[in-house]
């Protein structure tokens, strides 16, 4: 028997370290040649990690959100035969599986009608999860009740074994009423019981959303700008489009945003740029390539739709959904999560009023349509008159960064896309 010593593989793309966000394996286990050891995070993706050799496992390196450099210890492992025990060897980098999660942080999109679902998260980072309700005390099992007084006091959120029972031991209605009035002048809510507290160390892309949210905030001068749009004639427009689509993918509200976006940027270079602060470089694209964060189980990850302003709607409508379900499923290529030069970013039916999105850095702008809502407007009768009429009306948000794009600008860029909005036959005219 013999020590192989497994060391962190170069990955490639310049990676000089990467984050462990989890072990399959612990040490004793006996793991098989190509066997799935660690999950790593480098800045490009999560990889998964693989044993080039058999045998089982005497030592692992650090805990889940340590970091880990290329070329130092991943794992040790006792294997049979001899691979130069007093010089233990590098195991070689195994052909890293295909990229699961982008840890670049840009924003998400979503329509904000009949939005694709999968494309809803605010940029800010997200609550944590909720903590699961503390186990009731074991003593609780031995507490006597009837069936009905176990069911009110579930209602109420009362813990039975916090309850004084009568003298025989058992629990009734009025020893809960009595629990009740006893409780009330401290402010008891009958709504429900205090969960326990939970301590959830932060790796992974929940890290990386945090560092770069943070980052794009700390060296980010942002200014929002808000403009309601009229999107009547543009839900007519996509209800007839839709009618007429035969085998083509249907079209939510999102395709139509972006091509109002695509068609408006020539006008607005500084719009769809990217910002270089440490070289003083600001980079004007002349291609839209469109950031969609899309809200995943691994968290808030970011399909970047190539070329967008060259794409039709239909081309648009497939591009929104192949990306969102690769991001998903953790089937999308590093070069789908990466390298956009806008974003689009909504919460969709959640959207509220308006938003003051983050923006995705080193992009310098960042643009969030909200939730659409119908309320009464006055529009002309066409007489000289006007009158009130039942409208569907919807926000549009855009954060941009003050260095580079002036308030003016940014309130111009809006009005535009507006009258595209408000004028949808303008989407489909060369």
């Amino acid at each position: 028997m013999s020590k192989f010593t497994f060391n962190m593989p170069d990955v490639g793309e310049g990676v000089a370290e990467a984050e462990i966000v989890g072990w399959q394996v612990k040490v004793g286990d006996v793991v098989e040649e190509d066997q799935h050891l660690v999950d790593v995070m480098t800045d490009k993706a999560t990889i998964d990690i693989e044993s080039p050799v058999s045998g089982r496992v005497l030592e692992v390196a650090g805990t889940e959100g340590d970091t880990i450099a290329v070329g130092g210890m991943l794992v040790v492992i006792e294997v049979e035969g001899s691979v130069g025990a007093e010089e233990p060897e590098t195991g070689p980098a195994p052909a890293p599986k295909a990229d699961v999660v982008e840890t670049r942080i840009e924003v998400e999109t979503s329509d904000a009608s009949d939005v694709d679902d999968a494309l809803a998260a605010d940029p800010e980072p997200e609550p944590l999860p909720a903590p699961t309700p503390a186990p009731q005390a074991q003593h609780g099992a031995k507490v006597l009740a009837s069936p009905a007084v176990r069911q009110r006091a579930r209602d109420l959120g009362i813990d039975l074994a916090e309850v004084k029972p009568a003298a025989d031991g058992r629990i009734r209605h009025a020893d809960l009423d009595a629990f009740l009035s006893y409780n009330s002048a401290g402010g008891f809510a009958p709504s429900g019981r205090a969960r326990s507290d939970e301590t959830i160390k932060v790796i992974g892309l929940r890290k990386r959303i945090a560092q770069n949210m943070a980052a794009a905030k700390r060296h980010i001068p942002h200014f929002s700008y808000v403009e309601e749009c009229d999107v009547n004639e543009l839900e007519r427009l996509r209800a007839q489009l839709n009618d007429a689509r035969g085998n083509k993918p249907k079209l939510t509200m999102l395709p139509l945003l972006i091509a109002a976006i695509c068609k408006t940027v020539p006008d607005f270079p500084m719009i769809n740029a990217r910002y270089d602060d440490e070289e003083n470089v600001i980079t004007r694209h002349g291609s839209v390539h469109l950031g969609m964060a899309t809200q995943t189980d691994n968290g808030l990850m970011v399909p970047v739709i190539r070329d967008a302003q060259a794409k039709n709607l239909w081309q648009l409508a497939g591009e929104i959904t192949r990306l969102a379900n690769a991001a998903r499923d953790g089937t999308a290529k590093s070069e789908e999560l990466s390298g956009s030069t806008l974003t689009i970013t909504s919460l969709g039916p959640l959207g509220g009023v308006a938003t003051t999105p983050v923006i995705n850095r080193p992009e310098v702008a960042i643009i969030g349509p909200n939730r659409i809502v119908e309320r009464p407007m006055f529009v002309s009768d066409g007489m000289g008159g006007e009158r009130i009429e039942k409208r569907k009306l919807m926000n549009i948000s855009i954060s941009c960064d003050h260095r580079v794009v002036d308030g003016y600008d940014a309130a111009a860029f809006v009005q535009a896309v507006k009258q595209l909005i408000e004028k949808p036959v303008l989407l489909l005219t060369e």
